[in-house]
């Protein structure tokens, strides 16, 4: 049995592209969002604000973020995981930092999951298109959108 392995993870760098690439794709749908980046551990590495982006969608991009990495599936996943088990639901989606709709995506090289990445302020579709250009400019997802 080995005590140890080893992990990968995000450049503080690479976060920083993500976030941005995410707002300059919201700024081509025009509209303003907010994108946010965090390790496997659900801590920030990188936040953007864009011009204009709601206030409040800041915490919930975060969130997304959060959310993503912490289950490892896409925000938007998560209530049709668990919609078939009503209090389960609830009890999850009533945790903080939990976002259960879409715009968050874990953040995955080959299979291991290093973070991810959510972005707020748009519809959930756009959202979810953001953050999706967000990884497709580090290499770690497609541009979708």
């Amino acid at each position: 049995m080995e005590a140890t392995r080893p992990s990968r993870r995000l450049t503080a760098m690479a976060a920083f592209e993500a976030v941005r690439a995410a707002v300059t794709r919201a700024e081509e749908l025009a509209v303003a969002v907010n994108a946010s980046v965090v390790d496997a551990g659900g801590r920030e590495i990188a936040f953007l604000r864009g011009d204009g982006a709601f206030l409040p969608s800041g915490q919930i991009a975060r969130d997304k973020a959060y959310t993503a990495a912490g289950f490892g599936l896409p925000s938007g996943e998560l209530y049709q995981a668990l919609s078939g088990e009503p209090a389960v639901l609830s009890g999850i989606t009533g945790q903080p930092n939990i976002a259960a709709f879409p715009g968050g995506v874990p953040i995955r090289v080959e299979d291991e999951l290093i973070g991810g990445i959510g972005v707020s302020g748009a519809s959930a579709e756009q959202d979810d298109i953001c953050a999706r250009a967000g990884l497709a400019a580090i290499g770690l997802g497609h541009r979708e959108g």
